[in-house]
């Protein structure tokens, strides 16, 4: 069946229109205009891209570390659908073998099936830094072995990110990474600025969220944050939850890396779309304490923020116009990612990924619907 949405405004990721119909069928967009004989639905609010969030723990109630199984990653899809996401990137926090292996053999099912909204896979650790761990097991921290670079290179897992600390890794297995299509970031590091600047040499993009469990920018050694914020190829991602990093420190951060390649993040865990308050995590009780999380020890732990809050946020610690917050959340993770073309543009031929967003009556945007491969999630 063909189904046409007509939307007040649609923002189709340079600039905003109004009362602009889009046609899809069997999940991709057929026309930007009324097709004969389809179904249309005609709604208010903004219509845009739908969100792409490249960092994603669980949601639901689930955590992806916990259950590695397809019902967590639908259940995952399902909750962050209600806030806007499209797409995204199911996380596993530094684990064991067992719990990676299984994690990926998950994944690779979900692509076969094409279960909507899992786009790929991110593996955050365990190659990383112990004084950056955070809440990171220090049990399963360990080198890049042969049998973890056999999984992360497999090529039935859609889109692949691992996040590593240089100083874990050599050079050249970075590189092998990068040739198996693997999009590297750099995280959870003590990295000097010397040792960053060689790991982006041998074929990092990214930066896993900046600021965030990596060596801080000082006067005398720029460290991860200096390189991150200097190298104008790679892109970064930022928890805008007013916790994980300072409004004031990420509005400077915005306004010095180069344009398109700062990407908003949720790291979320599982209390996003469910009733839960508390959960354990490798030995820690998590509880989320008003819109934060955070475990026994005082630290955050991972973020109860959701993308369309990320998006409110942004235009006000940001200092931003809503399109460009949008941009965040849409266009420029897809980029990071390769996928604009196929998923996030509005052209004949995309996938028909979008959501729609209305203002409540304290201003703030909520999400009203959200399609993704043309069928209504949310």
């Amino acid at each position: 069946m063909i189904t046409t949405v007509i939307a007040e405004q649609v923002f189709d990721g340079k600039n905003i229109t109004n009362n602009q119909p889009i046609s899809f069928e069997n999940g991709k967009v057929i026309a930007f205009d009324v097709v004969n004989n389809a179904k249309v639905i005609k709604v208010s609010g903004l219509l845009t891209p739908g969100f792409i969030d490249v960092q994603v723990n669980g949601g639901g109630g689930f955590l992806f570390n916990h259950d590695t199984s397809l019902s967590t990653l639908k259940a995952m899809v399902e909750a962050h659908s209600k806030y806007g996401t499209t797409g995204l990137l199911p996380t596993l926090i530094t684990s064991n073998l067992e719990t990676i292996s299984a994690a990926a053999n998950t994944i690779a099912l979900a692509i076969k099936q094409e279960i909507h909204g899992v786009i790929g896979v991110h593996f955050e650790g365990p190659h990383i830094s112990e004084p950056k761990k955070g809440i990171h097991s220090s049990q399963h921290i360990r080198p890049l072995s042969e049998q973890e670079l056999a999984i992360y290179c497999r090529d039935d897992l859609g889109i692949k990110v691992v996040t590593l600390a240089p100083e874990r890794v050599t050079g050249e297995q970075i590189q092998r990474l990068t040739q198996h299509n693997v999009k590297v970031c750099l995280g959870h590091s003590n990295a000097s600025f010397e040792l960053t600047q060689a790991a982006l040499a041998a074929g990092a993009v990214g930066f896993t969220h900046l600021f965030n469990a990596m060596s801080p920018l000082t006067s005398r050694e720029p460290n991860m944050v200096g390189a991150a914020l200097l190298d104008k190829y790679s892109w970064c991602g930022l928890i805008l939850d007013g916790h994980h990093v300072h409004p004031a420190t990420a509005k400077l951060a915005n306004r010095l890396k180069c344009s398109g390649k700062m990407m908003l993040v949720t790291d979320a865990m599982s209390t996003i779309g469910s009733s839960q308050k508390a959960f354990d995590f490798d030995g820690h009780k998590i509880v989320l304490e008003g819109d934060k999380l955070m475990s026994q020890t005082g630290q955050l732990a991972g973020s109860a923020l959701d993308m369309i809050t990320a998006v409110n946020n942004a235009q006000v610690m940001l200092d931003i116009p809503l399109e460009e917050a949008l941009r965040m959340a849409s266009i420029y993770p897809a980029n990071f990612l390769g996928i604009n073309d196929n998923i996030q543009q509005f052209a004949i031929g995309a996938n028909a990924d979008f959501t729609v967003l209305e203002c409540g009556n304290n201003s703030a945007l909520h999400v009203s619907h959200t399609w993704i491969g043309g069928k209504k999630i949310f």
